[in-house]
C-alpha cells in the first residue's frame, strides 16, 4: 500500500497517532514536505531517525521550507523506484524534486520546496536556505522527466499548492515564485488522478482531484 500524510516537523509522537498505524510491512508512507527530523544533526536526531528506519514501511517525503538543506544535500544522490533520490537511513528516504518514481505501478511525481511563510524572520538567520525555492533548472528537469512519460502520471505530491487554488484554501500564497506558473501548467497539460500537497497545515479536499493533507492519512492503492 502507499499512504500519503502532511508535514512532521520533526515531531515522532505523530507517528504514535492511531492513523499512522495503518501502514505495515512493505507499504510507503510518503510525506509532503516539512519532514523535519534532518535540522541539526544532534545526537538525538540521529536516535530518532534511527527508531523511524526501524518501522515496516518506508517513509519517503519531499522537502519543504523547513529542512537544513545543507545537511540534506549531503547525502548522495541515488536512483531509487525510477527517480532520484537520498537515501538517508534504510527505510527513509529523500524523494527530489522533479522525479517520477514507479512505486507498485503506481507514476507518483514529486516536487518540493517553496516558500516559507516565516521568511522575513528566518532569512537573515543560520536556518533558512535560499534552496528552499525551486530553481529554473529543476522546473526544467521536471518537465524533461514529465514528457518521458507523455505527461501522463497517477498522483503529484508537492509541498506548495498550485496558486490557483488559494481562494478555495482561504489563505495566501505570500510569494509568486517560477513553480507556481508550472504548477498551473502541470493542471492543464497532465493526466493524473489525485494531488496532494502539505503547506497549509489542513486537512481538506478541493474537488475534484485536489487534496491539502496535515494530519490524515490517504490511502493511495
Amino acid at each position: 500500500m502507499i499512504y500519503v500524510t502532511g508535514d512532521t516537523h520533526g515531531d515522532f509522537e505523530r507517528f504514535k497517532a492511531p492513523e499512522m498505524k495503518k501502514p505495515g510491512k512493505g507499504d510507503t508512507l510518503i510525506i509532503c514536505g516539512d519532514f523535519g527530523f534532518i535540522w541539526n544533526g544532534s545526537k538525538r536526531e540521529h536516535s530518532i531517525l534511527k527508531k523511524l528506519a526501524e518501522k515496516e514501511y518506508t517513509i519517503a517525503f519531499i522537502d519543504g521550507c523547513h529542512e537544513n538543506f545543507d545537511i540534506l544535500e549531503s547525502f548522495p544522490v541515488t536512483e531509487w523506484n525510477g527517480g532520484k533520490a537520498r537515501i538517508i537511513e534504510n527505510g527513509i528516504v529523500h524523494m527530489m524534486r522533479g522525479q517520477v518514481y514507479n512505486i507498485e505501478n503506481q507514476r507518483i511525481f514529486t516536487f518540493g520546496g517553496g516558500h516559507s511563510q516565516d521568511f522575513d524572520f528566518r532569512r537573515d538567520s543560520a536556518n533558512w536556505w535560499e534552496r528552499e525555492q525551486p530553481n529554473h533548472s529543476e522546473i526544467l528537469e521536471a518537465i524533461n522527466n514529465l514528457e518521458e512519460y507523455s505527461n501522463s502520471i497517477d498522483y503529484v505530491i508537492t509541498h506548495e499548492p498550485p496558486a490557483s487554488l488559494k481562494d478555495c484554501l482561504g489563505v495566501d500564497v505570500f510569494q509568486r515564485l517560477e513553480v507556481h506558473a508550472f504548477f498551473e501548467d502541470i493542471i492543464k497539460v497532465c493526466s493524473y488522478k489525485k494531488w496532494f500537497f502539505g503547506k497549509c497545515h489542513i486537512d481538506k479536499h478541493i474537488p475534484v482531484k485536489f487534496y491539502a493533507v496535515f494530519n490524515e492519512l490517504h490511502k493511495l492503492k
